[in-house]
C-alpha cells in the first residue's frame, strides 16, 4: 500500500513531464523565431479560439493569432490563410469570427478558407492534410500551444512549421498554459495509443492558391 501511494503518483508526474519534454524537444527546430525567419508556404493554418472570454472582454489569444497571421501574409510568407476552429452552435462560430476579423484587417476574403470542423487541434491538423490537401503548412497559434500542433501535424505526415503569436500576459493565460501541459499528454496518447481520428471527415476540398 505504501509503494502504491508513493510510486503511482510519482509515475503519473514522470509520465506527464516526459510527454511535455518529448513534444517540446522534438518540435523546437520547426518553430520560427519571427516572421523574417519563418518558412515560405502557400498556406498558413490559423488555429481557432473564442473571440471573447466574456461578453465585455475580448480574447487576446484571438487577437494576437490573427495579428501574426496578417504579418505573415503581408510579408509574403504565405498567400492564403486556412482558419480552423469550433462551429458548435449557431451562436458560436470561430472560423467565421476569424474570417470577419481578418477581412477587417485588410486580408482579401478570397485568400481565406474556413474549416468549420476544427473542434480540437488534432482535427485541425489532420483535416488540413486530408481534407484541404495540404502537404506543407505554416501554423499560427500561441507559443505554448504551437509544439503540440506541430507534433500532431508532423505525426500525420504534414510538413509543419510554426510561428508563435505575441504572448498573452501570464495573469491572463495561466490556466490555459496549465491545461496545455495535460493536453500534450492527451496528444501523445491520441496519436500513439488511441489512434484518434477527427470528429468529421468528408470529401477532399483542395485549396487552390492564386499565384
Amino acid at each position: 500500500m505504501f509503494l502504491m501511494v508513493v510510486w503511482f503518483p510519482l509515475g503519473i508526474i514522470t509520465f506527464v513531464m516526459a510527454c511535455n519534454l518529448w513534444i517540446i524537444g522534438s518540435t523546437h527546430s520547426f518553430i520560427a523565431k519571427d516572421v523574417k525567419s519563418a518558412r515560405v508556404n502557400e498556406v498558413a493554418l490559423v488555429l481557432g479560439t473564442s473571440k471573447k472570454v466574456s461578453p465585455k472582454r475580448a480574447n487576446l489569444h484571438f487577437r494576437n493569432r490573427l495579428k501574426k497571421a496578417r504579418e505573415l501574409f503581408d510579408a509574403g510568407k504565405v498567400q492564403h490563410l486556412l482558419v480552423s476552429g469550433d462551429n458548435g452552435s449557431p451562436y458560436y462560430n470561430e472560423p467565421q469570427d476569424m474570417r470577419d476579423a481578418l477581412v477587417d484587417m485588410g486580408i482579401p476574403g478570397a485568400a481565406i478558407t474556413r474549416d468549420f470542423a476544427g473542434f480540437r487541434t488534432l482535427d485541425s491538423m489532420v483535416r488540413a492534410h486530408k481534407i484541404f490537401q495540404l502537404d506543407s503548412v505554416s501554423v499560427v497559434t500561441d507559443g505554448f500551444h504551437l509544439p503540440r500542433a506541430v507534433f500532431i501535424g508532423r505525426h500525420f505526415g504534414l510538413e509543419v512549421t510554426g510561428l508563435a503569436s505575441d504572448p498573452v500576459p501570464l495573469r491572463q493565460s495561466f490556466k490555459t498554459r496549465l491545461r496545455e501541459c495535460l493536453a500534450r499528454v492527451k496528444a501523445v496518447l491520441d496519436v500513439h495509443l488511441l489512434k484518434t481520428s477527427p470528429k468529421f471527415g468528408g470529401k477532399p476540398e483542395p485549396i487552390m492558391v492564386s499565384r
